[in-house]
């Protein structure tokens, strides 16, 4: 015979491992450190300093 378990124990233990699972899944999509972070600041901050830097002033005038 097989062995009794309490059915509301299984249930939120397979729910705490699935989500477990899936935090452990986002962390590894969405988790960054600060460096990195830092990193992509700077990067953004230089592309709009490169990017104003190519801009055409034609003296306040719209046409």
């Amino acid at each position: 015979m097989g062995e009794l378990i309490n059915l509301k124990k299984f249930r939120k233990r397979a729910e705490r491992d699935k989500a477990a699972g899936e935090a452990q899944h986002k962390r590894m999509l969405f988790g960054r450190t600060k460096a990195q972070k830092n990193l992509d600041e700077l990067q953004a901050r230089r592309a709009a300093r490169e990017l104003d830097q190519h801009l055409v002033d034609d003296g306040g005038e719209q046409s």
